[in-house]
């Protein structure tokens, strides 16, 4: 079997207009991406759910890099949704650790180990000079370092730094994934919730579809 690319994500919804198309085997999709086969896996919320999707696709065939890709929140007015960025250096809130990625350019993302809100956003902002936050990056990066492979990173913008959200970190349970039952619930309870969850949602969708472009056309033209 030849060596392949490992993408993991943490919702199934990010990885959707990548892997459309592809074929599914248990928890992993097997295709394409560029010119190269891949296969792919949403593992989950956290460096826990990171980590045991790392450990599905090495399960599932060789790889010679992982890919983190997936929704992150803007810490800069600059950086606004759908964009969808390349990550050129991935720092861990938690470890203080630094993992530059293989992409040659892009912007710093930190990893945090919960859902950053709006006032958290600031301090990561001044504190650590990244433009980007999400919860898994750092996970990946350290595997990748761990067996020896190359690491990439990609993320579409599904939040602006100033977003006033629900608090999602309620609603995470112990194994990263998200209670969406108790969460609709609660959402459909508090109605000063409903528009800027359905911005999130339109954001979220097309920094998919924007992330789902650049991912594959980077590897087009990099492999």
């Amino acid at each position: 079997m030849s060596p392949r690319i490992g993408i993991v994500a943490a919702f199934p919804g990010e990885l959707k207009p990548l892997v459309r198309g592809w074929e599914k085997r248990g928890h992993v999709f097997h295709g394409r991406i560029g010119n190269a086969p891949a296969m792919a896996v949403a593992g989950g919320m956290g460096a826990k759910s990171a980590a045991h999707a790392c450990e599905l696709l090495q399960q599932a065939g060789p790889v010679e890099a992982l890919v983190s890709i997936g929704w992150a929140g803007s810490l800069s007015c600059g950086l606004q949704p759908p964009q969808a960025v390349g990550i050129r250096e991935v720092m861990d809130a938690g470890s203080g650790e630094s993992f530059v990625t293989a992409n040659g350019e892009g912007q710093r993302l930190i990893t945090l180990d919960r859902v950053a809100d709006a006032q958290e956003k600031r301090r990561l902002a001044e504190q650590y000079q990244a433009i980007l936050v999400d919860m898994e990056a750092a996970a990946v990066a350290r595997i990748a370092r761990i067996k020896n492979l190359e690491f990439y990173c990609f993320k579409g913008v599904s939040d602006g730094p100033n977003d006033r959200l629900p608090d999602f970190n309620r609603f995470t349970g112990p194994d990263g994934q998200f209670q969406t039952v108790a969460f609709s619930a609660y959402a459909l309870a508090h109605p000063k919730h409903w528009k800027p969850l359905g911005t999130l949602a339109s954001n979220s969708r097309q920094a998919a579809r924007q992330l789902a472009l650049f991912v594959d056309g980077f590897f087009a033209g990099s492999r």
